[in-house]
């Protein structure tokens, strides 16, 4: 597991992310099961209590680095960072692959959408997976009909890396294509 400290609040082009609080949980508690913001989640609803819970418990856990992002005194979304391990040959204990990737997630309130606020979530993510973390690669994914997130990630310089047929399961249009996109740490370092 990385070792390094990541400092809040921080930076996301004109959005500043800070760590979760009960209050600012209970503002994106505000917009999160809206309809419009679940369409193209795997989670549709969640309930309060257990949102809470997990989001408080992510700001102790060194594999979470998920913020609320703010608009001056205005929620206008979340960005998450989660580490994992990468694939590796387990009898090397302390192999470069411990902790070797991480996964990135954006989600904006209705009333900011369209707004370029998703790409700068993304880029602060991967800014710290990448700069702050080092990690090797980044991964994320969505449906592929959720045309407004995959161009986020192309926007972004990731790759896709795989598009899946009829992969994913949606519960008003059946079985959809699901893509997923990922960047390596040198392309970062050289689109930087």
């Amino acid at each position: 597991m990385t070792t390094a400290t990541v400092s809040w609040p921080r930076s996301a082009g004109p959005l500043e992310l800070r760590q979760p609080t009960p209050e600012l949980l209970d503002r994106v508690l505000e917009w999160r099961n809206d309809p419009e913001v679940t369409r193209w989640l795997l989670k549709t609803t969640v309930e309060p209590e257990a949102f809470r819970t997990s989001w408080l418990d992510g700001v102790a856990d060194p594999a979470d680095h998920s913020g609320i992002a703010m608009l001056g005194d205005e929620v206008v979304g979340t960005a998450s960072l989660w580490l994992s391990d990468g694939m590796g040959q387990s009898h090397v204990p302390d192999g470069p692959w411990r902790s070797a990737e991480a996964g990135i997630g954006y989600l904006v309130a209705p009333g900011y959408a369209g707004r370029g606020y998703a790409t700068e979530l993304g880029r602060a993510m991967l800014a710290l997976a990448f700069d702050e973390l080092g990690v090797h690669r980044v991964t994320a994914g969505c449906y592929a009909e959720n045309v407004g997130s995959w161009r986020v990630m192309e926007k972004l310089g990731m790759r896709r890396e795989q598009h899946g047929l009829r992969d994913s399961w949606h519960a008003e249009l059946g079985w959809v294509d699901g893509y997923s996109y990922a960047m390596l740490a040198e392309e970062w370092r050289a689109a930087g």
